[in-house]
């Protein structure tokens, strides 16, 4: 019983919308502009003389030419068919020349149906917009109104005229169902479109603002993040009206999203960012109390990268060689010197002394190792030698 009577409740607020709608129709069009008429296009238009005297002949003419006589009748021109060719001045003369009226012809199709959305980015202001469905080719305004339980038709105010946006200054909090509507208004007639909306599922905040990405220092795998509330959702009600928000980010190069939520906080620590990785960080927000509202858009990309450990500059360690050579030439690692030439000097030094010993070593064991082959054929010459020798004696006995 409740939804029948709230149907009947809007079809009669549409019925007086219409008939408003009509009056202010006369008001704007009637007589506004003489000498200017409006018709459908593709419809059979007549045109009528006002300055004839009854019976008198007249000559039509459409912009400056002669109109052929078989379309005029009594002094009236009949236009059948009518396309977008035929509009212009007609004009019709006595038979001396004389004109006795001028007529602007207008063509276009009479007031469609629009279409209608509606955003809610705070709890404040409803912003509702309209496009045409079909092109009239005349001019046109609208009015626009809205309607709930318990809440009489109210304006929802358009701030600029020829922008297609009306605005609902603080909707009330006890229902969060509207009837919007929008009457488009030209000379042909009027159309209303009616659009219920939700406020609760229509809310839906704009992006969290000034995202920045800090790095945290000695922590190589954090990131520290922070932004601002949208600049449309007051700092002032966040008490009365919190805000969630939703973290994703993830290394570039990955497909797969990591996610952290907060509610009212404004900063948020990544704890598992990828050693020494670019990451990509972005936010969005939610009404914290209705958890069927929608989700805003994601907030631009931020890239960062966690903190890396400086590099050290290398240090030359001490040298020993456990050679009596080297004892007396010690290598250490010192405070950089004034004088940077004394220091590469030096460095030289030690790598021509190094060289010269491994020279002097490597002779000394190519020496060893011919003195020992040396003596190793001389060995197998006397064994040879005593073979020989045994062999003869054996010989000589026999």
């Amino acid at each position: 019983m409740p939804s029948l009577v709230s149907c009947l409740g809007d079809l009669i607020v549409t019925g007086i919308i219409i008939l408003f709608s009509d009056h202010v129709q006369s008001e704007i069009w009637t007589n506004e502009v003489s000498d200017v008429q409006f018709s459908g296009l593709g419809s059979t238009v007549t045109l009528i003389c006002g300055g004839a005297h009854g019976g008198s002949p007249v000559e039509w003419r459409f912009n400056g030419s002669s109109v052929p006589l078989w379309q005029t009748h009594k002094g009236s021109l009949t236009l059948l068919s009518t396309t977008h060719s035929m509009e212009g001045n007609y004009s019709c003369h006595d038979e001396r020349g004389t004109l006795l009226q001028s007529i602007k012809l207008r063509l276009g199709y009479p007031p469609h149906f629009v279409r209608v959305s509606c955003r809610m980015p705070n709890h404040m202001n409803i912003y509702c917009s309209w496009v045409q469905t079909k092109t009239t080719h005349l001019p046109t305004l609208y009015r626009t109104s809205y309607s709930g339980k318990g809440i009489d038709m109210e304006p929802c105010e358009q701030e600029q005229i020829g922008v297609n946006e009306c605005m609902i200054t603080n909707p009330p909090f006890w229902t969060s169902k509207f009837l919007v509507n929008i009457t488009e208004i030209n000379p042909l007639g009027s159309n209303s479109t009616i659009l219920q909306i939700d406020a609760h599922e229509l809310l839906k905040p704009d992006p969290p603002e000034d995202v920045q990405v800090h790095q945290v220092e000695g922590q190589p795998t954090q990131l520290l993040v922070q932004w601002s509330c949208p600049s449309s959702w007051p700092v002032e009600v966040m008490h009365a009206f919190p805000l969630t928000f939703l973290l994703r980010y993830r290394p570039i190069g990955s497909n797969y999203w990591s996610r952290l939520e907060t509610e009212e906080n404004t900063s948020l620590k990544i704890m598992d960012a990828l050693v020494g990785h670019l990451h990509q960080i972005q936010i969005r927000a939610q009404d914290a109390l209705i958890n069927h509202s929608q989700w805003s858009e994601w907030s631009h990309v931020v890239e960062a990268q966690p903190w890396i450990e400086p590099l050290k500059e290398p240090t030359e360690e001490p040298v020993d060689f456990s050679f009596p050579f080297f004892n007396s030439f010690p290598v250490r690692t010192t405070d950089k010197s004034p004088d940077s030439s004394l220091h590469q000097t030096g460095s030289l030094g030690l790598l021509i002394l190094l060289g010269l010993f491994a020279a002097v070593m490597v002779s000394v064991l190519l020496t060893i190792i011919t003195l020992l082959w040396v003596r190793q054929r001389k060995q197998e010459n006397v064994k040879k030698e005593e073979l020989a020798s045994m062999v003869k004696m054996k010989s000589i006995a026999i």
